[in-house]
């Protein structure tokens, strides 16, 4: 029992943490590929350790003095393998020897991090890991593994490719962070604009990951929609001059205010319609309006995150989904599709056509996102397509739908709400 409970421990530090412990490692050793190894060390030595000896009374702490001390070693045998570099150069005589770069600093020297240097360690990590020097698909996936703290295959999840596809983007985006020498730290203001979309993004997928699990046992994971909500805060706060960084966490706040009401006292989903609006949080609902007004006033026009904001609000506003104005909701969707194309915001106006227009216009929308490569591996599209035969009595084809959406589905408590709409079928 003692050693699952040591372990169930380090998990949950590692996720909660895991950001703050690589960032602060990152300043400490000006090395960012270093810095995630360094982690690494530390966790490995945690799940031998904990289960043994007790969790310590602070985690994230040891975390970080292990991490620490295991960098001090590092310098120490980077600075003995330089001393006998040099060596071997007096010996060679002038010209003898080709150096492959500086040496290390000696671990006694001034301390190489400064905790108070930049506003937010996770946000400089975030910036570096949205260098660049790296593809759009390296950023995100090393960001939600380094900020996010993944693993591989939710990532995989979350972008919709292969597991060895993701372990291939960070390995890779790692060397060439190294090879480039980013240097950690949230980079001068007139360079931020050119890392600010994979940044974005990346505090949406996060986000997308916490608010809607793909696997596991829980429909919602609160740990990772906190920290990006979080992220998004901090940005406003570095960024208020840009508007799509309002209208993220506008969505973000208003998507977040549904979470109370969306499981029920044991966990299970709870689908829009039977969801008890009292239980949503206005306070949250308050504050995304108000970040989507700030969006606005801009001037330019929402983006694609202010379009969702948008959509969210609509929900946020309205007293039933009767209510609710389908056929905005659908007008948004549509801009959203020509300023982002992607067949889940296809899917999306799809589900908004359904309740706008009835299901015979949304089943024609999912009809054509049948050859979608990117939801060939989903579970959403077999689920929505089963959602509207249904409605339109065509119970064969419903059921087989719903099957379908099982097989793919990797969350035990979406799976759970799939088997039992099957079941109604009979």
């Amino acid at each position: 029992m003692a050693v699952a409970t040591g372990r169930e421990a380090v998990a949950a530090v590692w996720r909660i943490e895991s950001a703050r412990i690589v960032g602060a490692l990152a300043r400490y050793t000006g090395d960012f590929a270093l810095a995630e190894d360094l982690a690494q060390e530390a966790l490995a030595e945690a799940l031998v350790t904990w289960p043994r000896d007790g969790v310590p009374r602070n985690p994230s702490g040891w975390l970080l003095t292990v991490g620490r001390r295991r960098a001090i070693d590092a310098f120490r045998r980077r600075a003995i393998r330089d001393d006998r570099y040099a060596a071997l150069a007096r010996e060679l005589g002038e010209g003898g020897t080709a150096t492959g770069g500086p040496g290390a600093e000696a671990p006694d020297s001034e301390p190489l991090w400064d905790p108070d240097q930049i506003d937010d360690d996770v946000l400089a990590l975030m910036f570096v890991s949205c260098h660049p020097v790296l593809s759009r698909e390296a950023r995100v996936a090393l960001t939600l593994r380094v900020v996010g703290g993944l693993t591989s295959d939710e990532i995989a999840k979350a972008c919709l490719v292969p597991t060895a596809t993701v372990q291939a983007r960070i390995t890779r985006a790692k060397k060439t962070l190294a090879a480039a020498r980013v240097p950690f730290g949230v980079p001068p203001e007139n360079e931020r604009g050119a890392r600010l979309g994979s940044v974005l993004n990346v505090i949406y997928v996060i986000f997308t990951e916490g608010s809607s699990a793909t696997s596991g046992s829980d429909l919602i994971r609160l740990d990772l929609a906190a920290e990006a909500q979080r992220l998004a805060r901090v940005l406003a706060h570095l960024m208020p001059a840009e508007p799509e960084v309002h209208g993220l966490l506008a969505l973000l706040e208003l998507t977040a205010a549904r979470f109370p009401a969306r499981v029920d006292a044991h966990g299970h989903p709870v689908l829009l319609e039977q969801q008890n609006r009292m239980r949503w949080d206005r306070t949250a609902i308050r504050r995304g309006r108000a970040a989507l007004q700030q969006a606005a006033r801009a001037g330019r026009g929402l983006g694609a995150y202010g379009l969702q904001a948008a959509i969210a609000e609509c929900h946020a506003i309205a007293d039933s989904v009767d209510d609710t104005d389908w056929d905005r909701i659908v007008l948004l969707y549509e801009a959203l599709g020509r300023l982002a194309p992607s067949p889940i915001v296809d899917l999306n106006r799809a589900v908004a056509v359904c309740m706008a227009q009835g299901p015979a216009a949304a089943l024609t929308i999912v009809d054509e996102l049948e050859t979608a490569a990117e939801l060939a591996d989903s579970h959403l599209l077999a689920s929505v397509r089963g959602e509207l035969l249904a409605k339109l009595d065509r119970r064969n084809e419903a059921r087989a739908a719903f099957a379908r959406a099982i097989d793919l589905c990797r969350n035990d408590r979406e799976r759970a709400l799939l088997e039992g709409k099957l079941a109604e079928l009979g």
